[in-house]
């Protein structure tokens, strides 16, 4: 197992949007917190993740973020994921202008963790659509953006040799499990979340066991 020299253990840097930061739900239910708790569980020491996300964000947004954050590259993170691109759907843009940016974040999630790709975990887009929220709204042609854009991640993902998870088939789940949104009608429950970070785990063990 290969892991950070740092006392704190595995260090995981965590950038995204509403759905990385846990918008609705307590901070020890978001899944790069539940993550952390698993690898834990699994025996393996890590420090509280490092998240720069916040609920709204597009990809350019977040890449400015970053840039303010002023992230040090000193030392590699052990884990980096990136879970953007559902506002950039809701704000009517397209395929292409996303491709151009989630591509850009990739490479930059791929550097944080120290030019390792295997280290650098994209998570797909959840679907929205089948939230309270949606109430009213092309339920159908929300997914099919959605889909659309997932198939962006996932194809920039292979070209820059990350891992993809896709947690679009537990997103769904939401439209017969009202227990996976949470309280404001939109957002993951932490049950949700909590399923996530499990999907992610073994993806994270592979990771970690790789120079």
């Amino acid at each position: 197992m290969t892991a950070s020299d740092s006392p704190a253990g595995v260090r995981i840097l965590a950038l995204g949007d509403s759905y990385t930061i846990g918008e609705a739900v307590a901070e020890s239910e978001r899944w790069p917190v539940r993550l952390a708790e698993l690898l834990r569980a699994d025996g393996i020491s890590s420090a509280e993740p490092l998240i720069v996300a916040r609920t709204g964000w597009t990809t350019d947004e977040l890449s400015s973020a970053i840039d303010a954050a002023d992230i040090a590259l000193a030392e590699p993170y052990d884990l980096v994921t990136l879970l953007i691109g559902v506002n950039d759907q809701y704000r009517g843009r397209g395929t292409e202008e996303y491709r151009s940016h989630v591509r850009t974040l990739i490479d930059r999630a791929v550097a944080f963790a120290g030019a390792r790709a295997s280290r650098a975990i994209v998570l797909s887009i959840p679907d929205w659509g089948v939230t309270p929220f949606a109430e009213g709204r092309d339920r159908a042609r929300i997914a099919s953006e959605i889909d659309a854009f997932n198939a962006v991640g996932r194809d920039e993902t292979s070209r820059a040799g990350a891992r993809f998870v896709d947690v679009m088939p537990i997103s769904r789940r939401a439209a017969a499990e009202p227990a996976l949104v949470a309280s404001d009608g939109l957002h993951p429950s932490g049950p949700m979340y909590d399923e996530w970070a499990r999907l992610v785990l073994p993806v994270a063990l592979d990771a970690l066991a790789q120079s």
